[in-house]
């Protein structure tokens, strides 16, 4: 699994979904205007992000049933 250059590409994927997610959950206990500026800009970011990992997943779980591997 760790050869498969598809599933690196998943799993960076979810690791970036992790980093916008602690990123904004930092900025949201911070609070003030940070918080103010960016909370919805980074949640954007974040739903997209989380839109790429899912379909990268499904098109990951496919391929692979596909190939029978």
């Amino acid at each position: 699994m760790i050869d498969d250059p598809l599933f690196l590409v998943v799993a960076a994927a979810c690791l970036g979904v992790l980093v916008i997610l602690m990123f904004g959950i930092g900025g949201f206990a911070k609070g003030g205007e940070f918080n103010k500026k960016y909370a919805n800009k980074i949640m954007r970011l974040r739903v997209g992000a989380q839109l790429l990992a899912v379909l990268l997943l499904v098109g990951y779980v496919w391929i692979r049933r596909e190939s029978g591997n």
